[in-house]
């Protein structure tokens, strides 16, 4: 299905972004600018800086317009729901490490259909509270069929675009559905220390896969919480 101008803008911007064009702090193109550019209403040019706004990539500044954000933001594992949108959860984080290729946790081949001994592009992140300390450790697992088309994932620092965007521009697939499983277990002597929690201590554990459109797996991602910190809300209609 072709995209809507809005989305075309969208699309336009985050690649700019990505590319460089536009650092963090930048201001980004007046909706006047884009407006003549693209050829559309300014109510079209808002919109898209509605969506990009959404994914967390830019901010308005009173009187200023839009800008590229500082600090980039992340979601913890899970909760992928269409319509949901990175701000939606999302907080601060650091990456840690260097992402490298491992043979992943039996878990994590199972749910990727590796191999036996396969490796998959691993990339670490901490996502923080609102007071600094740790939240979650999410660890994502990408297939090579993933990896080998999109070289970013394998280099060291944030996607400003987001992996979501940055994965589907440069491999065409795209999430189609996603599968959380939450367990409960105690935390590793190495999750303790990354969350900085006293052992021994239970965490909450979600194991969140997207697949494609027909049904190939693009990410799996493990979401290490402690318990203290863990809530999950649903909201839901009932009859």
């Amino acid at each position: 299905m072709p995209l809507l101008k809005y989305e075309q803008i969208a699309d336009d911007l985050r690649t700019r972004i990505a590319n460089g064009e536009f650092g963090p702090g930048e201001l980004l193109p007046s909706g006047r600018d884009l407006a003549e550019q693209w050829s559309v209403s300014r109510a079209t040019v808002v919109k898209a800086y509605d969506v990009l706004r959404a994914d967390g990539l830019v901010v308005a500044r009173q009187g200023a317009g839009f800008t590229v954000v500082e600090a980039p933001i992340a979601r913890p594992a899970g909760g992928r729901r269409a319509g949901s949108s990175r701000v939606t959860g999302g907080a601060p984080y650091r990456r840690l490490g260097v992402p490298d290729r491992v043979v992943p946790p039996a878990h994590v081949i199972d749910a990727l259909g590796l191999k036996p001994g396969e490796t998959a592009l691993r990339r670490r992140r901490l996502v923080l509270l609102d007071d600094g300390s740790p939240g979650t450790l999410v660890t994502a697992w990408f297939p090579p069929a993933v990896a080998d088309l999109a070289p970013r994932l394998a280099l060291n620092g944030p996607i400003a675009e987001g992996t979501t965007h940055y994965v589907r521009r440069e491999t065409g697939r795209s999430p189609a559905e996603g599968v959380d499983i939450t367990t409960v277990r105690l935390a590793s002597d190495e999750e303790a220390g990354v969350l900085k929690v006293d052992q021994p201590v239970a965490v909450a554990v979600v194991l969140h896969v997207a697949y494609d459109q027909d049904r190939r797996p693009l990410v799996c991602e493990i979401g290490v919480t402690p318990s203290h910190v863990f809530e999950e809300t649903d909201t839901y209609p009932m009859r």
